[in-house]
């Protein structure tokens, strides 16, 4: 990719980020609610781990951290919907994707970069506020070293690159679908139990624990959640978060390759 190709790509990601940053309204809804539901999960998690203290190798104060890097990661990552998914299936269903294929662009990197635009506004304008007022409020269990932090967001840039994969493809479904919205329900469901949002996945018994914390959907939340909380060696859930952006990158684009040649084919 060249330096007028970057200048694009950075180009759109600015203009995702404005787009949503108009959004006020909305912002402040969504941090209501996170917030919101950020207290039910706590109380919830509080008297679990009253009952088990240790539960899923956590104490009380990494479980309530859990929680409120959950409300602050939802929006970001799109784990419950809300992503470019949507507008994606409708320019599928209207025919506008023709449009799209015919930018000196490509259609995968556009769409990425533009969704990094909305995660980046929706971590900052919609994740810290909750994330903040869940740390002032209730003990919890935050690291003091920079690098960790910093460690931290390194497993979220990740994350982003996972949840956009993922959803690429679930949009992609429409060339063939014509309405997705079946299928996009069902990944949001999949999203938010497989990627920690409802129970940490280090909770959930036997086989289960171990099919879903090898799921990509694991990357989400938990592996930053790991991270952040000291739970886990970074470079391991980096390597995890990577392969699994790589091999489902690699899959968009091939999924991408056969429905563009549909198009062309069918004269749209």
């Amino acid at each position: 990719m060249g330096v007028g190709s970057g200048r694009l790509y950075a180009a759109v990601a600015a203009g995702g980020f404005r787009r949503y940053a108009t959004y006020r309204a909305a912002t402040a809804a969504g941090v209501f609610t996170n917030t919101v539901f950020g207290l039910i999960l706590v109380y919830t998690y509080l008297a679990l781990w009253e009952e088990r203290p240790h539960l899923g190798g956590y104490d009380q104060a990494q479980a309530v951290t859990f929680v409120w890097l959950g409300q602050a990661l939802l929006a970001a990552l799109a784990i419950g919907g809300g992503g470019m998914e949507n507008e994606l299936m409708e320019r599928i269903r209207t025919g506008d994707i023709a449009v799209d294929l015919y930018r000196p662009a490509d259609l995968q990197l556009w769409w990425l970069a533009a969704d990094v635009g909305r995660a980046v506004f929706q971590l900052l304008g919609r994740g810290v506020v909750p994330f903040v007022f869940g740390a002032l409020l209730f003990p919890v269990a935050l690291p003091r070293e920079v690098s960790a932090w910093a460690l931290f967001l390194v497993a979220v840039a990740l994350a982003m690159l996972v949840g956009f994969a993922l959803r690429y493809l679930v949009a992609l479904s429409a060339f063939w679908l014509m309405d997705g919205t079946g299928v996009a329900h069902m990944a949001w469901i999949a999203g938010l139990f497989c990627s920690g949002m409802l129970l940490p996945l280090n909770v959930f018994p036997g086989a289960l624990g171990e099919v879903v914390r090898v799921l990509p959907w694991s990357s989400l939340l938990q592996g930053p959640a790991d991270v952040l909380l000291g739970e886990a060696d970074p470079v391991g859930v980096f390597v995890f978060q990577a392969s699994w952006a790589v091999a489902l990158l690699a899959l968009g684009r091939l999924v991408q390759s056969v429905a563009t040649r549909r198009v062309v084919v069918q004269g749209g």
